[in-house]
């Protein structure tokens, strides 16, 4: 049973959505990596509940370093971020044993023998990403210092399209500074109606998440078991509600043939580019130069108010069971920032691998 990810740098998650404290360990980052306080709080807030369109529970999220920086830089040592949990409402769950659809609870009890702490779903809950973009924002900012950038909008959202990207600088810089991740006003406007449309239903939906980046060196990654893909994909589908992940073109390659699926190369003066970009800027499991791109499936949330059959697995009966308590109608706006997180973490670790121990730090 292990809670880690990474090589060069390692990730550690630890605690439980109605435990005192969530939080995560980093091994392994450069030293001299300078920690922004106020950068890892904005991160948290575009993370955070707002309006009616998330759960009302809110958790002011009051993060603490606990190691691993000193006067605003990082040491190189484990950097520690704990952050108490302030907003419980355990009596929302006193239901243990009634296996809610399309969650954990089963399986958690079938992995930890009961032994699992079953309130708010536990180490399971989506409340344990905020450790992730705490995390993921100093990563994030390690990158920017590097011309690495990341951005991520909601390209589906209730069956509701955004437009593509266009100008990946100007659309990242765009997309870090709204709370609802969408390109396109008009867009965001229907997708907020029909979310709110399943709310008033006690139902939920889902979407796709797009994510792009831009400023990778060709050469990250390797041939096989590491290859960008895998890597990525792993920690992508460790995002609670990821249930797909696509590269490039993704599934519609497969309609096309050879000619439309390749990508040409050319020559930009003394660098190799291509032409466009169907493969999302990976060549056998290596970046090539151009933006990444890819793509997460975001099922509808699971915890809806509409009466549905499930089982008391302790005692072994069939039951019908509709959920009260605190929940999200939607939840890809918030798993944007968690995406950006990972992906960030993800890459500082293949460019510690690549270029060695220091290279992220000043």
């Amino acid at each position: 049973m292990k809670n880690s990810f990474g090589s060069s740098l390692t990730v550690t998650l630890f605690g439980e959505s109605h435990g005192p404290s969530i939080g995560v360990v980093l091994d392994g980052l450069s030293p001299g990596i300078t920690v922004d306080e106020d950068y890892i709080a904005h991160r948290l807030t575009l993370r955070r509940p707002a309006d009616g369109l998330s759960s009302s529970r809110r958790e002011p999220d009051p993060f603490v370093i606990e190691s691993g920086v000193y006067k605003g830089k990082t040491t190189g040592t484990p950097l520690c971020i704990r952050i108490p949990n302030t907003a419980q409402h355990s009596a929302d769950y006193a239901n243990y044993g009634k296996a809610r659809p399309g969650h954990a609870d089963y399986t958690a009890y079938a992995k930890y023998h009961g032994f699992e702490d079953p309130r708010g779903g536990g180490h399971f809950s989506g409340r344990i990403t905020a450790a992730l973009v705490a995390a993921g924002a100093i990563a994030l900012s390690a990158l920017n210092r590097k011309n690495i950038f990341i951005g991520t909008h909601i390209a589906r959202g209730a069956s509701v399209l955004d437009r593509p990207f266009g100008d990946l600088k100007q659309d990242i810089d765009l997309l870090s500074t709204k709370p609802f991740p969408v390109l396109d006003d008009k867009a965001e406007e229907l997708m907020k109606s029909m979310i709110l449309k399943a709310k008033e239903q006690g139902d939920s939906v889902g979407g796709v998440l797009e994510t792009a980046v831009i400023g990778l060196p060709a050469g990250l990654g390797e041939p096989w078991f590491d290859s960008v893909e895998s890597l990525l994909s792993h920690m992508l589908f460790s995002v609670p509600a990821v249930k797909g992940v696509e590269f490039g073109d993704g599934f519609a390659l497969a309609d096309m043939v050879g000619s439309q699926a390749n990508d040409p190369f050319r020559m930009e003066g003394d660098r190799v580019v291509t032409s466009k970009n169907s493969n999302g800027g990976i060549n056998g499991g290596i970046t090539n130069g151009m933006p990444l791109l890819f793509r997460c499936a975001v099922k509808p949330t699971p915890s809806i108010f509409k009466a549905q059959q499930t089982v008391d697995f302790t005692q072994g009966t069939e039951i019908d069971f509709a959920l009260t308590g605190r929940h999200d109608p939607f939840i890809a706006h918030r798993a944007r920032i968690v995406v950006d997180s990972v992906t960030a973490l993800v890459l500082c670790d293949l460019l510690l691998g690549r270029y060695g121990t220091d290279f992220l730090g000043v």
